[in-house]
């Protein structure tokens, strides 16, 4: 999350935060350059890269790799593709606005403007496409999934209403339009395999997931009746079972994705009570769809929550230490862990708070309780951090993407030897690069 966009506090040393695709690590930007954290433990959050530079907006790791995309707010219209462990640029481009987000994935890296929106192939960051003439966009709301066969983007198709506009990204064409809300769209999220988006509006109040890409309506969450709210982000779990969503408010809620098993049908209770009953399910057909509609809305299934209300915050689902974790970086700085019971839901405990600045200060652990361990599936015994465990991820194969020639609005430099970089072969999680020259 681009915080320097979103906040008028002129003194506040924070300006980037988000996780990673699969959120092994937490990236952080500030006024001084940016950092690197691995979030492979509860109790320390260990730095792996401190970079004391610009003013960095906006970081973007590629999964576990050395690939980073950084933006600085003295230069907002240049995006820079580094190799951090070799400590190398490996090229930069500039473009027409201000960049206002960027999404990485194997297969592709999207640039995204206020009207406008960029494809490059990521392995020799050509650009492949250009939509142009987007509604405005002044947020930069856009998801990019991280399957590869799945390779979809999601961007806004108004900013009237909340349609979504779905990009076939290797393909390179749309689609579907997903008329997913009335009022404009406040946050887009994927599944992990492209298969599911999540939508929520700038009213706050219901939280729709669709497939894809057929658009079709799967699930409708009512986050709350009382007030509208500003939804920053939401995240699925990396099994698709749940969906988190952090606001303006100080809870964090988190919705369980199953259909409601059919009950059996059982007889007909007899006397005045099954009468009664009855009458209660006829007079649903009486109701308002409006009233029809929030009765059929799921609640949520677990809640967190946060000291404070009204920060800029960006919340995601991850396993740590074998156990369900929600996690919440804020714009106060802090990165909180809470526990999550995947059977039973409910209220969830705050495990430790880290602070972003490196500095003492972090809050100790709590006792341990009997729901701090490996939690498991009523049904199956199995641990619910083995039945999230990724598949091993698909090889690439070496050949690039054919390309177009460089479409205008977009200059890059760095398409000699620097390329070269772009082969990270010391990481497992990125598979083999090429760069083609003519």
């Amino acid at each position: 999350m681009n915080l320097a966009t979103k906040t008028g506090d002129e003194q506040s040393d924070l300006l980037f935060v988000n996780f990673n695709q699969d959120c092994t690590s937490l990236a952080v930007g500030t006024r001084t350059g940016y950092k690197l954290f691995s979030l492979s433990s509860v109790d320390k959050l260990e730095q792996i890269y401190d970079n004391e530079s610009e003013d960095i907006c906006i970081v973007e790791r590629l999964f576990s790799s050395s690939l980073v995309a950084i933006v600085s707010l003295s230069s907002p219209r240049k995006l820079k593709v580094c190799h951090f462990k070799k400590g190398t640029e490996i090229c930069n481009y500039s473009y027409s606005n201000s960049i206002l987000a960027v999404r990485l994935n194997r297969q592709r890296l999207i640039v995204c403007l206020e009207e406008s929106l960029y494809i490059h192939n990521i392995r020799d960051m050509k650009v492949l496409h250009t939509i142009r003439d987007t509604p405005p966009n002044p947020h930069g709301l856009c998801a990019l999934s991280i399957n590869n066969d799945n390779c979809f983007l999601a961007y806004p198709g108004s900013n009237q209403i909340g349609e979504v506009q779905i990009f076939d990204t290797i393909n390179l064409r749309a689609v579907a339009m997903i008329p997913a809300h009335d009022n404009p769209l406040a946050s887009l999220a994927f599944n992990a395999q492209g298969t599911k988006l999540a939508t929520a509006s700038e009213k706050g109040t219901v939280i729709r997931v669709f497939s894809i890409p057929d658009g079709q309506k799967m699930f409708e969450f009512r986050r709350g009746v009382k007030r509208c709210v500003s939804i920053y982000s939401m995240a699925f779990s990396a099994d698709s079972l749940f969906l988190s969503a952090s606001s303006n408010t100080e809870t964090v809620h988190i919705f369980k994705l199953e259909v409601p098993k059919d009950r059996p049908t059982e007889q007909e209770p007899q006397g005045w009570m099954g009468y009664f009953g009855q009458a209660l399910k006829s007079s649903a057909t009486y109701l308002p769809s409006q009233m029809t509609e929030m009765f059929n809305q799921g609640r949520a299934f677990a809640t967190a929550r946060l000291p404070n209300s009204g920060m800029h915050n960006v919340c995601a689902l991850a396993t740590i230490q074998k156990v369900p974790r929600q996690l919440v970086v804020s714009q106060d700085g802090y990165l909180y862990i809470y526990n999550l019971d995947p059977n039973e839901g409910g209220e969830c405990m705050l495990l430790r708070q880290h602070r972003l600045d490196g500095r003492a200060g972090d809050s100790p652990v709590p006792e341990v309780t009997p729901t701090d361990r490996p939690l498991t599936h009523p049904t199956s015994g199995t641990s619910y951090a083995s039945s999230v465990k990724k598949p091993e991820s698909s090889v690439v194969p070496p050949e690039s993407q054919p390309y177009q020639e460089l479409e205008q609005g977009s200059t890059g430099e760095g398409e000699g030897t620097g390329l070269g970089h772009l082969r990270l072969d010391d990481d497992n999680e990125f598979p083999p690069m090429t760069h083609k020259s003519d």
